[in-house]
């Protein structure tokens, strides 16, 4: 939650293969120069949480709802009336807490509610699996979807990977 220059000089030294992501509760001009030189940095992210409460969604008309969870991880995704994959998310429970990742909308699908119609079926999904708090990191255009569903910013994040030398 609070990274040094010794704790990232740390990581970075023990981290050898390329690939390797680091995220940090940091702004990006604060971690940069502390970076070696063969990490790159992702564009800005942020840590968000919400107190999770359950509330109805339901796939709007020409989409179809589909719920899965397999080894824990539940995935939501609205398909269209061709099967196509029109906006999705997942979400796994750790105790008390709900991680929710890799949510999206298709850029010909957006502006319709569908990714609050997958916010609202995960956190539904994990609020009946006795979550009570959600996690995520956002991406700037993500926030503004869970800032409208009752998210909260906690920090801003940093993404760096180790490249190939």
């Amino acid at each position: 939650p609070a990274p040094t220059p010794g704790l990232v000089q740390r990581l970075t030294s023990a981290i050898t293969v390329p690939g390797t992501w680091l995220k940090l509760c940091a702004p990006a001009d604060l971690i940069a120069p502390w970076l070696p030189q063969d990490w790159a940095i992702d564009p800005p992210e942020f840590l968000m949480t919400a107190a999770l409460v359950a509330e109805p969604a339901a796939a709007p008309p020409g989409y179809t709802l589909a719920v899965t969870t397999r080894a824990g991880v539940t995935a939501a995704r609205l398909l269209t009336d061709a099967g196509e994959i029109a906006a999705r998310g997942q979400m796994a429970v750790a105790g008390r807490a709900a991680v929710v990742d890799r949510v999206e909308t298709a850029q010909a699908h957006r502006r319709r509610g569908l990714g609050t119609v997958v916010m609202r079926t995960l956190t539904a999904t994990a609020v009946s699996r006795g979550a009570t708090t959600g996690v995520l990191v956002a991406t700037p255009e993500g926030r503004k979807l869970y800032e409208s569903l009752g998210w909260r910013l906690c920090s801003p994040m940093t993404a760096a990977v180790l490249t190939e030398p």
